[in-house]
């Protein structure tokens, strides 16, 4: 009986090392840990979509993601049999050929969008980077910014000098777009544009990858921005004038029924203020009518847009002519 008894655990502990025998060769046949498991897909009220798999294992690698990436704007969708999501400020590929771990990518949309502007030259070696193989220094704020946020690893490496576009300083690389606005603070100026969403309408994909799967739920407001511009860019010292004002958020939607405000510097040192409202298709409209303005002198005109404790700000002018 005792006999009996100690064959049989021995033929279980045969057992149960025969099976763990199988499993570690089969682990290191694959390459793969016994704890390496995709994470669960996470939800972004922001803009109301999931992110999951190597894609989310990727994005929460990358230092300030939430910056340097921004939050999804489609769920993860294929084209041409590539699996592919957009984010703001860029978009992942998935690569299946490649090793594990590596086979998340951004596509080089910088590189990729990049058209010639008004170029300045800026440089000065004690404050710049040089890039050999791209030609191109990274320099001031723009550095700084760049060395705390990933470096060429996230942003690859500067594809342009710096450049005057739509009354800001920018810079391009292979995976972002600088910015510098002077009208933030100090430590605040230098911002990536959302180059992901720049793209996806670019290609003209699909708005459909757009919808959330939640219902097309409203995402929470979380980034304003505002854009104005006048009906004449000169005006008769007598005259009317229109200003226009588009707010946006983070994914470029309208902002609807937002209040704002527009301070008009007049020439002769004296200010007015309007408040306006933005329609349905976020803008908001701010009617001038003036007489007995100073001939060739320019009429400023500042914008200001408060919504649940974010505010952004911009200006526009135009000036009077004889």
């Amino acid at each position: 009986m005792f006999i009996k008894s100690n064959l049989g655990i021995i033929k279980i502990v045969k057992t149960r090392l025969l099976g763990i025998l199988i499993a570690l060769s089969l682990l290191l046949s694959t390459g793969t840990s016994a704890f390496a498991q995709e994470p669960d897909p996470q939800y972004f009220e922001q803009t109301g979509h999931y992110v999951g798999g190597e894609f989310l294992a990727y994005y929460r690698s990358v230092s300030n993601a939430t910056t340097t990436l921004g939050y999804p704007i489609t769920e993860v969708v294929s084209k041409n049999g590539q699996t592919i999501q957009y984010f703001q400020r860029g978009r992942m590929e998935l690569h299946p050929e490649l090793a594990a771990g590596q086979r998340v990518k951004l596509t080089p949309i910088g590189a990729e969008m990049y058209r010639k502007g008004e170029q300045l030259s800026i440089f000065n070696p004690f404050a710049c980077r040089y890039f050999r193989q791209t030609g191109f220094s990274v320099c001031y704020a723009f550095l700084d910014f760049y060395n705390q946020n990933g470096g060429e690893e996230r942003f690859g490496q500067p594809i342009s000098p710096f450049e005057y576009r739509n009354d800001l300083i920018v810079q391009y690389f292979e995976y972002a777009r600088f910015e510098w606005k002077y009208s933030t603070d100090e430590g605040q100026r230098v911002s990536l544009a959302d180059i992901g969403r720049e793209y996806f309408d670019f290609l003209q994909e699909p708005a459909i990858w757009l919808k959330s799967p939640e219902g097309d739920p409203s995402p929470r407001v979380i980034k304003l921005q505002t854009q104005a511009f006048v009906w004449k860019a000169v005006a008769l010292a007598n005259d009317n004038q229109l200003v226009y004002i588009i707010v946006q958020d983070q994914n470029l939607q309208p902002v609807i029924n937002v209040q704002g405000t527009a301070v008009v510097k007049w020439p002769d040192g004296t200010n007015s203020t309007q408040p306006f409202f933005t329609n349905t298709s976020g803008v908001g409209i701010v009617p001038l009518t003036f007489t007995n303005q100073p001939y060739g002198k320019t009429v400023i005109i500042e914008i200001t847009v408060t919504k649940d404790g974010l505010t952004t700000t911009t200006t526009t002018s135009f000036r009077i002519w004889y």
